[in-house]
């Protein structure tokens, strides 16, 4: 397909959001149909985040419409709903390779355009940044708005709230959207969904639409009467729910139909020359105008590849677990082995595979919204009342429970199993998402036990070992997606000693220490070493990052002047930096040198990828340890010559 295809009229004329303003209402309306048949198309074949951005299309096309950006700055909320924005902002043909290796981003990003006020990639930041550039405005007389997107996923973060209590004490010029569309990812939980969508199903206007509306039969009166309800309804609404924010300091208005383009544009023009902390509430449908995505709202949030025409989506099955299905078998094994057991995840079960969990034994099971710090502390509290908390969060999300993880739980040495999933490099999301951080930031912390399986069997034992600790936190760290292909379910629980690494290929030239499944690369590509060149290296696979294996590290100290170290995490504090740091104090003169993630940060692409870009393939593995022995060899010759 073309392009510039005459089925995308409108879109075609489209390089900036000022050429929509000319637009009527009608070319408006049918300027989004066709951003959502684009996206479609486009996400087709090049998956990324589509439900949430189809429901949001009317919203992002009567912002650009209402507004001046980029004067103006509209402020996503994680950017699941931007796909349309980036679209009608110069990145029409670009978005064809989003989230692709040199592509654009599947989020906002500052350095893609200058539409893109704030970057983003998770929850709840958007009200405080619009809330910088509000008061940053002021500071320097100019009046540009500032206009914050915010689904109501993301509102049950805290941060939302610091966010919104100090916009509304303050009377700055703010403009919030709450985009209600009744689920994240998972389906929404917590008080403040449920008070959200008690507004819209408040009983006394079902009850009186049961007794009336069943008893008319279709015609004028019956239309007039839906408006009246519909009014009712309104205020209603408003009148029960504008009370939490109104409490917070803004006014409230709303709900409005969220996917009502004429409706929308006619509230925003209304409320942009308002001044003071305002909330719009709208109630839009995630998933809006493709039917597959509308009837099953989790699974297409991000549902891959799939068949624009028949909704049916490509799967692809290796007949290979994924370490998500490991984690999600293997902790409802333990929750039936041990009654103590329990699992917790912000907002993502079935995501990291709790979702098993939750069907089976749903008493032992808690889901509470996006609220990491929340889950860390919530498990430390469970586990000072007795029991055996499993606390599943993704790594790079993690980031944001790090004073948790040392204040509630480390501190008090409570058994606290945190599982960091989607370690490593996560793929297409991008910088947001990769988990590069997770070993060397808690490295740092007395009496943690930071874990990292080279497959799934190693990862259902860590887990295992876990439930059997009596301190934490007892971190356990997995990449997305498929593993080794090990028969991880016929494996009988084993005990893990705590700091206790392995050999798994002797050598006598040069020692490689790996953590997680690099390891297994590693060691294929030492054999292909042993096949084409007279050089034999040692593999190590180290298990511990901490407690690190001094009784290993000291035998490797003794045995090898060079030492390489490969890890799927920042080379920066990490492996590397446990290594080093004990080899520099016992054995100076050997020699310690790194493979992994580079001190950059690290752009989208297939994590295949960005293991080439980093180094982490088996090929690139095997050229580094080649490399470091012809290093090794020179200066053994230099030596000998020196000699004679």
């Amino acid at each position: 397909m073309e392009q510039k295809s005459t089925k995308y009229r409108l879109l075609n004329k489209v390089e900036s959001p000022q050429d929509i303003k000319n637009f009527s209402m009608d070319e408006l309306k049918s300027l989004c149909e066709e951003i959502r048949h684009y996206m479609i198309e486009c996400c087709s074949v090049n998956p990324g985040h589509l439900g949430s951005s189809l429901g949001a299309v009317e919203l992002v096309v009567a912002l650009h419409y209402v507004y001046d950006a980029p004067q103006d700055k509209i402020v996503f909320d994680v950017g699941h709903q931007a796909y349309a924005h980036k679209i009608i902002t110069g990145r029409r043909d670009a978005f064809r390779k989003n989230r692709m290796k040199d592509g654009i981003s599947g989020f906002p990003k500052r350095s893609e355009s200058e539409y893109d006020a704030f970057g983003v990639g998770h929850s709840s930041t958007s009200i405080s940044a619009a809330l910088g550039f509000a008061e940053a405005a002021k500071m320097q007389g100019l009046s540009h708005k500032a206009i914050a997107l915010i689904g109501d996923g993301s509102l049950t973060g805290g941060l939302a709230f610091e966010g919104l209590n100090n916009a509304g004490a303050g009377k700055t010029d703010i403009l919030v959207i709450l985009n209600d569309n009744n689920i994240s990812i998972d389906r929404n939980i917590g008080a403040l969904h449920n008070h959200l969508l008690k507004i819209t199903t408040d009983p006394r206007y079902n009850q009186m639409k049961k007794k009336v509306w069943d008893g008319l039969g279709e015609g004028k009166f019956r239309d007039m009467l839906h408006r009246v309800v519909s009014t009712t309804k309104s205020h209603m609404v408003r009148e029960s729910g504008g009370h939490l924010f109104q409490a917070m300091g803004f006014r409230y208005f709303g709900p409005i139909d969220g996917n009502d383009l004429s409706q929308l544009i006619d509230t925003l023009q209304k409320l942009k020359d308002i001044g003071g902390p305002l909330l719009l509430h709208t109630l839009t449908k995630k998933g809006k105008g493709y039917a597959p995505a509308e009837k099953n709202q989790t699974v297409w949030h991000a549902p891959g590849q799939f068949d624009p025409e028949t909704g049916e989506r490509i799967k692809s099955d290796k007949g290979v677990s994924r370490y998500q299905d490991v984690f999600g078998k293997v902790i409802l094994d333990l929750a039936r082995m041990n009654d103590k057991v329990v699992g917790i995840t912000p907002a993502m079960a079935s995501g990291c595979g709790m979702s098993l969990l939750e069907k089976e034994l749903p008493s032992r099971f808690y889901d509470v919204g996006i609220e990491e710090e929340h889950a860390v502390t919530f498990s430390a509290g469970l586990a000072a009342g007795g029991m055996k908390p499993f606390c599943n969060i993704y790594s790079s999300f993690s980031q944001r429970a790090y004073d948790q993880i040392i204040h509630d739980i480390a501190l008090q040495g409570l058994p606290v199993t945190i599982c960091l999933d989607r370690a490593g490099l996560v793929g297409e999301d991008g910088a947001t998402h990769h988990g590069c951080y997770d070993m060397s930031i808690y490295r740092s912390i007395p009496g943690a036990v930071i874990a990292a399986p080279r497959n799934e069997i190693e990862l259902k034992d860590m887990m295992y070992s876990a439930m059997h600790s009596e301190r934490g936190p007892y971190i356990i760290r997995y990449p997305r997606g498929y593993g080794e292909g090990t028969d991880w379910e016929s494996h009988e629980f084993t005990l893990l000693e705590s700091g206790k690494g392995e050999l798994l290929m002797q050598g006598s030239d040069i020692a490689v220490i790996c953590a997680g499944p690099v390891a297994n690369r590693a060691y294929e590509a030492a054999h292909q070493i042993l096949k084409k060149q007279d050089w034999n290296p040692a593999i190590y696979n180290i298990r511990y990052i901490k407690p690190i294996d001094t009784s290993l590290l000291k035998n490797i100290g003794e045995n090898f002047s060079t030492i390489i170290t490969i890890e799927d995490g920042t080379i920066t504090g990490g492996l590397y930096g446990a290594v080093s740091e004990y080899i520099a104090d016992k054995f100076p003169a050997v020699r310690v040198t790194p493979v992994g993630i580079p001190d950059k940060y690290i752009s989208q692409g297939t994590q295949a990828e960005l293991r080439e870009e980093c180094g982490l393939t088996e090929q690139a593995i095997e050229k580094r340890i080649c490399e470091e022995l012809e290093k090794i060899s020179k200066k053994e010759q230099k030596v000998l010559e020196i000699k004679n």
